[in-house]
């Protein structure tokens, strides 16, 4: 077979290799319940092309995954979400996103390893979807900042009313975050990487 003319991928693409400068890398975590925007942040922040491993939902899903409020979704991240983002010529960031439904936060186990903190994405129309994955941040003891993320027909809510609600510390910083935008997402990131740097100054 001839595959001089094919449009067949044979390596990655040019701008998504990895500097030869980068020396160190950090990895953060995104995470959320279903439908929240995770696969969108990662996709908008990242500088490289993302990886995604999004399938079509099927009648499997019927009854064991609870889409509530997000009836028009046609298609779910079944293990993960990876993006890039160079910092400096030396450090760069690796994403990872988190499938949503509680079916496959089995693993989470191996995207959580080495990672320095998370970014937990709300959406206010169903908050409900958050309190779980908070409650395993905390067991597990990784700092976290909450971006809540502006999907249009959001209800909007002063921040201590959304802080009582999900039971959040005072410390855990909160962000508004329009996951759509790179800027947004970018902005949120920045506070998790201050508030990371904030603990490691802490004294014990």
């Amino acid at each position: 077979m001839d595959f001089r003319n094919s449009d067949t991928i044979t390596g990655p693409r040019g701008e998504d290799i990895l500097p030869t400068t980068a020396t160190s890398a950090v990895k953060i975590v995104i995470v959320g319940g279903f439908g929240v925007g995770k696969t969108t942040m990662v996709g908008s922040v990242s500088e490289i092309r993302p990886l995604t491993t999004e399938e079509t939902m099927t009648q499997a899903g019927v009854g064991v995954d609870d889409n509530s409020g997000v009836e028009s979704k046609a298609a779910t991240t079944v293990a993960m979400d990876f993006g890039r983002i160079s910092i400096t010529e030396q450090l760069v960031l690796y994403l990872f996103g988190t499938p949503g439904q509680e079916r496959f936060w089995f693993l989470w186990n191996g995207l959580f390893e080495g990672a320095l903190g998370a970014v937990v994405l709300v959406d206010t129309r169903r908050l409900e979807v958050s309190f779980d994955v908070i409650g395993r941040l905390e067991e597990r003891g990784v700092p976290f900042v909450v971006a809540v993320n502006s999907f249009p027909d959001a209800p909007h809510h002063p921040v201590d009313v959304l802080r009582r609600a999900l039971d959040l510390p005072a410390e855990v910083p909160m962000v508004d975050c329009d996951a759509r935008q790179r800027a947004s997402c970018r902005d949120a990131l920045l506070t998790l990487m201050r508030y990371l740097h904030a603990l490691a100054l802490s004294p014990e």
